[in-house]
């Protein structure tokens, strides 16, 4: 934790370029309605604008690199001063629900649909835990796990993250569109979107306290990690020799400092002001890791990536968005 807070000289370049962007994306927020265009989504837009010029330097990489990690996930801490175990149980008793039908659309019509395109087993699970669980940090932590190479790991991501970009942008237009109350848009968003900065974009779009559902509700999602790698685990090792898998090494450790942050909350009365404060720094802190992401994203390396993959990764994150949804439907949440 205490090296998170350590901001060494080489990062700052790169993390001043992404304050600048987050500051700008901002600025041309208060100048649109807000129901069309977030600050986050700003930013990442001109991140990935921003790419072939920032990519030219390697000063800013360490920046960029920090700041899409760490920035982002002590932003998501600095979000549990303004919420309560009450809203965790209150939105926990419907996510479950809704969760353990995608994983099993993510997992096992992934599958299937992998099986179908004549895909790798290792390039469709990691597609699917993308899809299924969080994005680039799933596939992250699995990747190792199954021995995936590194070209399948890149077309993971491309597939996983370009339909995020698309999700930022359109969920919040078809909440709005649907009618969705921000309880029923938070678990919708949650356990549909992939990444953790894509859910906060789309989140915070919506509304604030939409928002908030929804980071809770991709936290408890988040942790299916560690399950799922074990069970990949046991998978990979039926064909390769594997040595013992750390649980260290892939457990998301902010989830439980996020859970301390709530808990702190819920059995104190914090001041508003310093809510507020706190709120706001990571607000702004969400804007900038959505830049960094932006500045680390080559557009035109994404656009070369397969075809099968990347209509692997569109059709399950269609169907996960699609089954979330219907099951919403059925529990009369929305």
């Amino acid at each position: 934790m205490l090296r998170v807070m350590q901001i060494r000289p080489s990062i700052m370049p790169g993390f001043v370029l992404c304050f600048g962007v987050a500051l700008l994306a901002t600025f041309i927020a208060t100048l649109m309605p807000t129901t069309l265009i977030s600050s986050t989504v700003l930013a990442l837009l001109l991140g990935l604008a921003l790419h072939p010029l920032a990519r030219r330097y390697d000063t800013l990489r360490q920046g960029i690199r920090f700041t899409s990690k760490k920035v982002l996930r002590l932003a998501i801490i600095g979000m549990g001063v303004t919420l309560k175990f009450s809203d965790l149980l209150y939105i926990g008793r419907f996510s479950i629900s809704v969760m353990l039908f995608t994983l099993l659309t993510a997992f096992g019509g992934g599958y299937l649909l992998g099986r179908l395109l004549g895909l790798s087993w290792k390039q469709s699970a990691l597609i699917n835990a993308g899809t299924g669980i969080c994005g680039g940090s799933a596939i992250a932590a699995l990747a190792p796990v199954i021995e995936a190479d590194e070209t399948a790991v890149a077309w993971a991501l491309s597939a996983t993250f370009i339909f995020d970009v698309l999700m930022v942008i359109l969920f919040p237009l078809m909440g709005r569109a649907l009618g969705m109350s921000d309880v029923g848009y938070g678990l919708w968003t949650g356990t549909a979107v992939n990444d953790t900065s894509s859910v906060v974009a789309a989140g915070f779009a919506f509304s604030q306290q939409a928002g908030s559902y929804a980071i809770i509700v991709k936290l408890a999602r988040t942790l299916s990690i560690v399950p799922i790698a074990l069970l990949f685990s046991l998978i990979n090792a039926r064909t390769h020799a594997k040595g013992p898998l750390s649980i260290k090494g892939i457990f998301p450790w902010f989830i439980l400092v996020f859970i301390a942050v709530v808990a702190l909350s819920s059995l104190f009365t914090l001041p508003q002001a310093f809510q507020h404060v706190v709120a706001t720094a990571g607000r702004f802190s969400m804007v900038m890791a959505l830049a960094a992401i932006g500045l680390s994203t080559d557009g035109r390396t994404m656009a070369r990536s397969a075809t099968k993959p990347m209509v692997h990764g569109f059709l399950i994150s269609a169907a996960v968005v699609l089954v979330s949804y219907a099951v919403q439907v059925g529990l009369g949440k929305l």
